[in-house]
């Protein structure tokens, strides 16, 4: 698709990201082996709406060391959904990848765990925790959860087909109602799940309350996997205390990072001991949202970058004096000019 000169003239002020780690890990035969190859634990969580091929650069940018694709329907995959292709996008300097799939038939997941192992990503990931009504009335996201010998059968599907270690992201149950998750870990690691990911919530609770970490640590009790935790990391601060409090393996951000990857700089510096970096300040915002949008720009062309920017920008200004008024300027902006002149206001 052609680039208009608005697009060129964003393109133009854009400052350099600095460079990602590679993609490029050899054939790791466990999760245990990726994360021992990564500088440093902690990863971008597959975020639907987000964790597209331009955000993960961004975030690899600023210290990501494993990122994950948007959740991929299997089924889809193997019928050719027009969808597939555009999850499936990754660029040079991303981060080592993640591909998640989701699904409920070992079949489809065995099939389309195939068709992706000529792929640059380094594992596959099986989503059991996805909350939305229309994947779990198909039995599929946290509604695995209600069906361990299903989940196992799937976790089986997946490494039979993949070539690549496979893992399960899941939660820590579906309500009140009694659910062990410890339990249901140890029956992936059983079936061949490579680590367990497990984010400190039940299905009901969708994002709502506090991340119960004492599961995430029951569960890094109860396996020999590699252990991820997920649910409530929106500073370095509680990255390091995740890892201190659950013993897990590596620490997984998710809604901390949409509009803040710079979470992924200042994690990396607490881990390694140093002095947090400064917080952004509003040039260092957009400047990161003209890179952000010239990545969209290039995957899905001009029309669908600026209506995209608009929901990241959105995140990106959370918090900033005058961003609420901004925003709804931001939202009624029909090209990118327009838009950014408004950004341009940021902060004044």
């Amino acid at each position: 698709m052609g680039i208009s000169p608005d697009t060129e003239a964003v393109r133009a002020e854009a400052p350099g990201i600095p460079g990602a780690a590679s993609g490029s890990l050899n054939a790791p035969r466990s999760f245990r082996e990726i994360l021992s190859g990564l500088e440093a634990p902690f990863l971008l969580a597959p975020l639907a709406g987000f964790s597209d091929s331009a955000f993960r650069f961004i975030c690899a940018a600023h210290g990501a060391s494993l990122c994950y694709t948007e959740m991929l329907s299997a089924k889809g995959l193997c019928y050719g959904s027009r969808g597939s292709e555009a999850i499936l996008k990754y660029r040079e300097g991303e981060a080592p990848l993640g591909i998640q799939l989701f699904g409920h038939e070992p079949e489809f997941i065995e099939k389309a765990a195939g068709m992706l192992r000529e792929l640059p990503n380094v594992l596959i990931d099986i989503n059991m925790g996805c909350p939305v009504p229309k994947v779990v009335k198909n039995g599929e996201g946290s509604a695995l959860l209600k069906n361990p010998k299903l989940a196992a059968e799937c976790v089986r599907a997946a490494v039979r087909g993949a070539g690549k270690p496979v893992t399960v992201k899941m939660r820590t149950g579906i309500g009140p109602e009694p659910f062990d998750p410890a339990e249901f870990a140890a029956l992936m690691e059983e079936a061949g799940a490579s680590a367990v990911c497990v984010h400190g919530r039940t299905r009901e609770q969708y994002y709502s309350g506090k991340a119960d970490w004492d599961a995430i640590r029951r569960v890094k009790q109860a396996v020999s996997v590699p252990v991820i935790g997920n649910g409530d990391v929106f500073s370095a601060e509680d990255g390091m205390r995740m890892l201190e409090y659950t013993g897990c393996d590596a620490v997984m951000a998710g809604r901390g990072a949409m509009g803040d990857p710079w979470l992924f700089d200042e994690l990396r510096a607490a881990w390694r001991g140093k002095p947090l970096p400064k917080r952004p300040e509003p040039g260092d915002i957009i400047g990161t949202v003209r890179v952000h949008y010239g990545l969209l720009a290039d995957d899905k062309g001009e029309y669908t970058a600026l209506r995209e920017m608009r929901g990241h920008a959105s995140f990106y200004t959370k918090g900033i004096r005058g961003s609420a008024e901004l925003r709804r300027a931001l939202n009624t902006a029909s090209s990118a000019g327009e838009f950014f002149s408004v950004l341009e206001k940021l902060g004044r």
